[in-house]
């Protein structure tokens, strides 16, 4: 929808005029390479896309927050004396979320109703919990500086919908959705560590290439897949290293020389598959921002083939579907790297594609992989955008 057409809308449910209307927004991402190692210390490197969640708001000096989505028939009402009663929503708990974390952080939390309208594909791996949480943290920090109260930090407003997320919603996420949401930059990707939320921007300058979106559809979850129980590994895998590697304090520490040396002298098994994936995808980050800055792009494409066969061998987070679109993906000649992006268990690939095959990429994809799995994969046409803004 249009943000004219937004506007009206939220009259339709809210009533008074459009004149008074704000809109903010935030965006989804896709992670270029750099899977499942925010949560370990490890640099990611995501960007912001323009597939995007907006807030219409309007302050009312009420103590109530209303809420309304352009998709759901569903009216919530949050109480601002009550924030933290509202955990088991069926739609607005993650909106509660983060209002309730920003008044415990201090922000004024100000009365006020809101429509949403994203088009970030839900469960795609592309991050539209976290375009909800910031574009909703962006809102209520503006108002919150407006009644004189803490203002808008790009950083802390990424950190706040991790945490919401976390102890609200009750997801172990990283912070790399969040920060890529609230922190992007149009034609950049973000090297993002995550340990100490220190940042750069490498420009992506593809050339003749194009980065393809494709969702596998088959829906996922964080909740209903194993993310939580990936993480718990990882944790146990870092406790027996630290007897090993007494200086580190996560797995994103070690180097992939030191992992060769220590990793099966105290771990073996399923705990040790996933460390290793860690360690070496946290270093093919690295390797693919050096490639990125050379132009060797080629170089990037083969990282992103060997990022997705760790997470099918070793971290085991593909499954079916996106083992069988990107590997349709990968066999189209025009197609020089193909992983899948996101938590996984369903949702996306990104595909680096030759700009003048695309169309042919996406025809030759889409009815090889109906044939062997049955359903049609969405793709997206993307284009590298800022993160969260207030619109004009």
């Amino acid at each position: 929808m249009t943000i004219s057409d937004l506007k009206k809308r939220f009259v339709e449910i809210y009533g008074g005029s459009t004149e008074d209307l704000r809109v903010f927004s935030a965006a989804g991402r896709v992670n270029l390479i750099g899977e499942h190692i925010d949560y370990c210390g490890g640099k990611v490197f995501p960007a912001a896309l323009n597939l995007r969640t907006a807030v219409v708001a309007r302050k009312t000096g009420k103590n109530e927050i209303r809420l309304a989505a352009t998709t759901i028939a569903d009216r919530v009402t949050l109480d601002i004396n009550r924030l933290n009663d509202y955990r088991d929503l069926k739609w607005g708990d993650y909106q509660a979320g983060v209002a309730f974390v920003m008044q415990q952080d201090g922000y004024n939390i100000v009365g006020c109703d809101l429509l949403y309208d994203t088009d970030v594909p839900f469960g795609s791996g592309l991050s539209s919990s976290a375009s909800i949480e910031v574009a909703t943290a962006m809102t209520l920090a503006t108002f919150s500086a407006e009644a004189g109260g803490k203002g808008v930090d790009l950083v802390q407003l990424a950190v706040l919908g991790q945490r919401s997320e976390n102890t609200y919603n009750g997801v172990n996420c990283g912070i790399m959705d969040q920060f890529a949401s609230s922190l992007g930059k149009k034609d950049n990707a973000i090297l993002l560590n995550c340990k100490t939320l220190e940042y750069d921007y490498v420009p992506l300058e593809l050339g003749d290439y194009a980065l393809v979106i494709a969702n596998c559809n088959k829906p996922r979850s964080l909740q209903e897949g194993k993310y939580n129980e990936r993480r718990a590994e990882t944790e146990q895998a870092l406790e027996a290293l630290k007897t090993v590697l007494p200086g580190i304090t996560c797995l994103a520490d070690i180097t992939p020389e030191q992992f060769e040396k220590v990793g099966k002298t105290v771990l073996s098994g399923k705990v040790y598959d996933r460390a290793k994936h860690v360690v070496e995808e946290c270093a093919r980050v690295l390797e693919s921002a050096d490639a990125l800055q050379k132009g060797d792009l080629k170089t990037f494409g083969e990282y992103l083939n060997q990022s997705h066969y760790s997470l099918r061998d070793l971290y085991e987070v593909t499954g079916a579907y996106l083992d069988a679109l990107s590997q349709r993906e990968r066999e189209f000649p025009g197609c020089i790297g193909a992983r899948m992006t996101g938590a996984g268990f369903g949702g996306c690939t990104v595909a680096l594609v030759e700009k003048s095959k695309v169309d042919e990429f996406i025809k030759y994809v889409d009815e090889k992989y109906y044939g062997d799995m049955g359903v049609r994969a969405l793709f997206y046409t993307t284009s590298v955008e800022n993160g969260a803004q207030e619109l004009k």
